[in-house]
């Protein structure tokens, strides 16, 4: 499916990998320039860059730490002054650190929060300003089935994408006035490579609790995304759009 962001600057955190390079690739297809963001993997975000090329759009890639505020506020600012603009936030980017809580550690606990949660703050503050300037935009944030339902062994990574719900449904509000959108995507199990490392047996009954019967794809995330960051979705904003296969409604 092809959205049309014909002359969009979008950035895409995370996005040299699973559904983050689905996304991207989704809006280079309508058109968009798209900042592929990653950690440390630059063959893994040039490849991204020449998929998003393929379909349609344009691309380069980003380093930078999202856990770190300035690092945020660099990338976003250097993108606005070098492409003219930032029309589409995507905060995709984050880790899993899995652990009983009587276990979890207290580093691994600030890590994941500032990856997972932190982040997204500072890439909407630093996105915030250009974008009511232009009076246009729209933020995507990525949380996760966990942070909707819970999991054992999950209590970190599903405060941190819990709290990207709240976080998401606040800034809608605080924005909206100068038609900023802010929605969030909750993904369910999607076949990525983390998914893939799954045990058979794991996964055959992840399966069963999935009406559905399958795993999601990156695509059909990366289509939930492109959808609310289009302007066909212009009158959504402060809303979670679920893509688990009815795993949880």
């Amino acid at each position: 499916m092809a959205f049309d962001f014909s002359g969009k600057v979008a950035l895409v955190t995370g996005g040299s990998r699973g559904i983050g390079r689905a996304i991207a690739i989704g809006l280079g297809r309508g058109g968009a320039k798209v900042a592929v963001n990653y950690a440390g993997n630059e063959a893994a975000a040039l490849e991204a860059c020449a998929l998003v090329k393929a379909a349609g759009g344009e691309a380069f890639p980003l380093k930078f730490d999202v856990a770190d505020s300035a690092a945020c506020q660099a990338a976003i600012d250097g993108i606005v002054k070098e492409h003219g603009g930032l029309h589409v936030l995507v905060h995709n980017a984050g880790i899993a650190i899995d652990g009983l809580l009587l276990r979890f550690k207290d580093e691994d606990l600030e890590r994941q929060l500032a990856t997972n949660l932190k982040s997204a703050f500072f890439l909407a503050r630093a996105a915030a300003r250009p974008m009511m300037k232009q009076r246009a935009g729209a933020i995507v944030t990525l949380s996760s089935i966990v942070g909707e339902m819970g999991n054992g062994g999950q209590t970190a990574y599903a405060a941190s994408k819990a709290g990207l719900i709240g976080f998401t449904k606040s800034l809608a509000k605080e924005l909206a006035s100068r038609n900023v959108r802010a929605n969030v995507v909750s993904p369910g199990f999607i076949d990525t490579d983390m998914t893939k490392a799954i045990p058979e047996a794991l996964r055959a009954k992840m399966l069963e609790g999935i009406p559905l019967g399958r795993l999601g794809s990156a695509e059909e995330v990366g289509n939930a995304v492109c959808f609310l960051a289009s302007d066909l979705a212009s009158y959504v904003t402060g809303e979670v759009v679920r893509v688990n296969g009815g795993m949880y409604t």
